[in-house]
């Protein structure tokens, strides 16, 4: 429908509005809210049996301590690894066109579907002393890498790039192009384009990706105890440290298991609305 103006042009009437949500019928809502229960059921389990009087204590002892600070050492450095790598593969997925690159893609987001342990055994194929890599390291320059700090952050990194990439991705492919044109047909270098335009344009999505990426990193489990080793001060983060406890103080590891909830929910508040809009692409 046209409305017309003062002037006696036509103009377009406002699409109608949405429609007000209505309620939930029973046969949706009652999986829907047993679904949330078994998702928050066990955080309030956590909750309830954490030992608040003593979460003190047992969060700044020594070893929780050292644990903590190793992981958010390596997290930072895996997510800071995953910015330098991921946001180029990214552009590259969703600006070029080169053939297999939806092999390319699959590939990239196979650390996703893969069990992380499988990502360890992987690692240690490529880098460990009898690696392909890693063998050629060891022989000429007598470095290794399993088992080492660095072992931690490939490990992280590893399983956390795809979050980055695919966040990127997204937001690449459903941008308007119609800026970078813009600047390429007023002489900008396609470096240039990159930097001031496309960059500017995706930004939301990288640090919501970046955000995503060092929640995973922080959480890393299956891919660092199998490449990295359980060695307190050197490779014990936070995950291997809460497992290790679970055998011998439980109180301790759900006091550390407290800390990694808070620090993942502080990630999620993190994460506010315009910046997951980055994130919906992924999913088309």
């Amino acid at each position: 429908m046209t409305d017309r103006t003062r002037s006696g042009h036509e103009t377009t009437s406002p699409a109608p509005r949405v429609a007000r949500r209505r309620r939930a019928p029973l046969p949706l809502l009652v999986p829907a809210a047993l679904g949330f229960l078994f998702l928050v059921a066990p955080f309030v389990a956590l909750l309830v049996r954490s030992p608040w009087g003593d979460l003190g204590s047992l969060v700044t002892s020594q070893g929780a301590l050292q644990a903590l600070w190793l992981s958010l050492r390596t997290a930072t450095a895996a997510t800071v690894v995953c910015l330098i790598l991921g946001v180029p593969l990214a552009w590259v997925l969703a600006r070029t066109s080169f053939p297999g690159q939806n092999l390319v893609r699959s590939i990239v987001t196979l650390p996703l579907v893969m069990p992380p342990v499988v990502g360890g055994v992987a690692l240690l194929s490529l880098l460990g002393r009898r690696g392909l890599l890693g063998s050629l390291l060891d022989t000429a320059f007598g470095f290794t890498v399993p088992f080492t700090t660095l072992a931690v952050v490939i490990a992280e990194t590893f399983v956390a790039l795809p979050f980055l990439v695919l966040s990127v991705d997204g937001s690449l492919r459903s941008a308007d192009l119609r800026y970078e044109q813009a600047a390429a047909v007023l002489g900008a270098s396609p470096w240039y384009v990159f930097r001031r335009v496309t960059l500017p344009l995706v930004g939301p999505s990288v640090a919501a990706g970046g955000l995503l990426s060092f929640a995973r990193a922080l959480g890393e489990f299956g891919a660092t105890i199998t490449f990295a080793g359980n060695f307190p001060g050197t490779t014990q983060t936070m995950p291997l440290a809460i497992y290790l406890a679970m055998q011998d103080d439980p109180s301790t590891a759900l006091a550390l298991s407290l800390v990694l909830m808070a620090v993942s929910l502080a990630v999620l508040i993190g994460l506010r609305s315009r910046w997951v809009s980055g994130l919906i692409g992924v999913a088309s």
